[in-house]
């Protein structure tokens, strides 16, 4: 017997030894695991942040023959530069080693002198030549892409898509000495200043003939006011809308060309400090922006914006100062908010408007840089600096979207009133100004949290304290569980009847929702005030503990009330209509899938999480302080008051805690409720959107490693640090209430 025991107490301790073991390897298991979590997200965030990186590739002669450079352009691979000689001559040449791969001539017909040159669109590769005989030849480079054995083989070709003779632009036939073109599929128009000093512009539309299916260009001319100085700088939004007109002292004139019979002017400003000369002008992608640098090596950014007449008025946004030399040229990236800047010095800068950063400025050429190109991708650059000499670099550029001020400060947007948080990803466009600022998000995370716990706290800790402390034990033994098996109910099916239920049912009974907040508790206090007042005989027959049972009917009946005097009281106060109400009179708008339908089915959700851990709290209290208590004359209130409530306090403080972070990280609900708009408003009669759910939304379209995947995995890292961070304060503020209220 001896021996048996023996035995039993080896297999018991060995048992306890193995149990404690594997509790302590699954807890470092838990710690390592959330670990790997934080630095995995790290590590697809951190690119985000990184500079921009630059590397020479090539310095040659001036491919071609001699000959003023009037444009340089870059194909898509990178492989073939474009030369566009002030003679008519176009220089295709290797990029890597400057090797002329083949020239080709602008048909400009015999006789007549190229007098002005103009660059439309980059993506479009359309070029306008002015003539000096009033006309333009509108040409375009492109670049074949075939692959004869499987070998890729790229061709380069000029085109003219409105056709190979010039089109008049000023019908006096003076010359042109600028000229600026935009073009369509059916759709040009060409702007150009003459010899004599006028401007004149040109709107093209393409026709078709009813007989023989031929197209040509109708062509409409009219003479724009004039400027008081010379014209050194010609530019037309890719809209044929604006037109910007720019002297070499700064001064510019803005116009507004939409209706093409009668231009007018909008405004005249000087876009440059005093002292300091226009040197270069250039627009941003989307043709919205303009890029003004100046003699001093700064660069501003400038786009028209509605005043409080309602009239676009060109406003200077921000600037860029690294530079310390005159700018002479700037390359906009083809489809991101990015350019390059190349000044005197022959130092070339990479830049981002929205997140008004500089990612780098580099030494590129001893010799001053006059002509600079980027390619369509904006992984390559091609300069030509003054000594006759080009430059071919490599540049790596991933993520120049996001800075610390554009994902936390108010960002001023193109086409915006006034700088504001926004998040707006992505777009059909393909010269989009993405948006990403997490304030919104981080927002609507924090209100849909707030109000779900405005409803759910309150509700779970009010009836925790009565479950734990004056209920029967054998109700208890049913409210409990019952309660608890409310939290295995899935989100999606909460979300779902919330957006396709709920939501209606609030706003088609709105007045009776809000009727329910102030029946329902004064109701259940006159139902146990009359039931105080009955007569003994009567309140006797149901035991201690069992009353909760006797307010099921009244609050049914209290809810049916009110959603049943909906309508009347709508009628009453709210003129029939209390959305139209809170709109016109009280001036908030009214989303039917808002905060209020949020917190509702959140709450719901929140409830058994909170209401579970604060009962067992409360319920676990030592029995004899509570019957110490109570033998010293407290009542059961007062018992519960001073000494039930602070000896569980700890246990209350984490079921709140608990249930804020449930509801922080909550997905499908906040997802099927609410409009999921990124909008920033605390109004309860407002949708938001929140971390989780913008994960959830966006992360199946957005492209691997792109910056749009990389923010969201951000907005990720964001919503961990949160939760941690907070679950780390609340447990050092539950052990400090341990500590204090230990000795009771």
């Amino acid at each position: 017997m001896i021996a048996a025991g023996a035995r039993r107490f080896q297999r018991r301790l060995l048992k306890d030894v193995l149990a404690r073991h594997a509790v302590a390897v699954g807890g470092v298991g838990v710690i390592i695991a959330i670990v790997l979590i934080f630095f995995y997200l790290l590590y697809v965030v951190v690119p985000l942040f990184s500079a921009a990186e630059a590397e020479a590739v090539a310095d040659y002669a001036v491919p071609g023959e001699a000959g003023a450079t009037l444009h340089l352009a870059l194909e898509e691979q990178t492989e073939i530069g474009a030369r566009f000689l002030g003679d008519g001559r176009v220089v295709f040449f290797a990029t890597g080693d400057g090797r002329s791969l083949e020239t080709a001539t602008v048909a400009v017909p015999d006789g007549l002198n190229i007098s002005a040159f103009g660059a439309g669109t980059p993506a479009r590769g359309i070029v306008a030549y002015g003539l000096s005989d009033g006309r333009a030849l509108v040409a375009r480079h492109v670049y074949r892409v075939t692959f004869p054995n499987d070998v890729r083989q790229i061709t380069p070709a000029i085109e003219y898509p409105m056709g190979v003779e010039p089109l008049t632009v000023d019908p006096q036939g003076a010359g042109l000495v600028k000229v600026a073109v935009r073009g369509g599929e059916d759709q040009a128009t060409i702007v150009a200043a003459t010899a004599d000093g006028r401007m004149v512009m040109t709107r093209l539309s393409k026709e078709s003939s009813f007989l023989d299916d031929s197209e040509v260009w109708e062509s409409n001319t009219v003479t724009l006011p004039a400027v008081a100085r010379e014209v050194h700088f010609l530019l037309l939004d890719p809209e044929q809308r604006s037109l910007y007109v720019a002297s070499d002292d700064g001064e510019l004139s803005y116009f507004d060309v939409s209706d093409a019979d009668e231009p007018r002017l909008v405004q005249r400003l000087r876009v440059v400090d005093k002292d300091r000369q226009l040197t270069t002008l250039r627009f941003l992608a989307g043709g919205i922006s303009l890029l003004v640098g100046d003699s001093a090596g700064t660069i501003t950014q400038w786009f028209p914006v509605r005043d409080a007449r309602n009239n676009n008025v060109l406003t200077r946004v921000r600037d860029f100062r690294e530079q310390r030399a005159p700018i002479n040229a700037i390359a906009a990236e083809f489809d991101r908010k990015g350019f390059l800047a190349a000044d005197a010095r022959g130092w070339v800068g990479v830049y981002h408007t929205t997140a008004h950063r500089t990612l780098l400025v580099a030494p590129v050429s001893q010799a001053t840089l006059t002509h600079l190109a980027v390619a369509p991708r904006a992984n390559a650059l091609l300069a030509q600096a003054a000594d006759g000499r080009v430059h071919f670099w490599r540049l790596h550029n991933e993520h120049p979207e996001v800075s610390w001020s554009s994902l936390w400060g108010k960002v001023w947007y193109e086409s915006y009133e006034e700088p504001d948080y926004v998040w707006q990803s992505s777009s059909a466009s393909d010269d989009f100004e993405p948006k990403f600022s997490l304030v919104p998000i981080s927002f609507g995370t924090i209100k849909a949290a707030f109000y779900a716990m405005l409803i759910a706290a309150p509700l779970a800790i009010l009836g925790a304290m009565f479950t734990a402390h004056f209920m029967a034990p054998r109700l208890r033994r049913i409210v409990k569980p019952s309660v608890e098996v409310m939290e295995a109910l899935p989100t999606v099916i909460l979300g779902f009847l919330a957006g396709l239920w709920l939501a209606p049912f609030v706003e088609n009974y709105l007045p009776g929702v809000f009727s329910m907040l102030l029946v329902l508790p004064v109701g259940i206090v006159v139902a146990g005030y009359a039931w105080m007042n009955l007569p003994g005989r009567v309140r006797h027959r149901v035991a201690d503990g069992w009353e909760p049972a006797l307010l099921i009917p009244v609050v049914l009946g209290l809810g049916w009330l009110s959603v049943f005097m909906s309508p009347l009281l709508e009628e009453w106060f709210f003129s029939g209509d209390m959305r139209q109400w809170l709109s016109h009179e009280m001036g908030v708008g009214f989303d039917q899938r808002n905060a209020l339908v949020v917190g509702i089915a959140m709450g719901f959700a929140v409830v058994p999480t909170i209401f579970s851990i604060a009962e067992d709290a409360i319920f676990g209290v030592p029995k004899h302080l509570t019957q110490g208590s109570l033998a010293l004359g407290a009542t059961p209130w007062q018992t519960l008051w001073r000494v039930v409530l602070l000896t569980a306090s700890p246990g209350i403080f984490s079921a709140l805690m608990i249930g804020f972070g449930r509801a922080v990280g909550e997905t499908m609900i906040v997802l099927m409720a609410t409009g999921n708009t990124p909008v920033m408003d605390f109004s309860i009669f407002q949708g938001l959107r929140t971390l989780s759910a913008n994960i959830a939304v966006e992360m199946p379209e957005s492209e691997v490693n792109s910056t749009h995947y990389r923010v969201l995995f951000l907005a990720a890292l964001v919503l961990f640090m949160f939760t941690f961070l907070f679950n780390t304060l609340a447990e050092v503020v539950r052990q400090r209430l341990r500590r204090k209220y230990s000795s009771l």
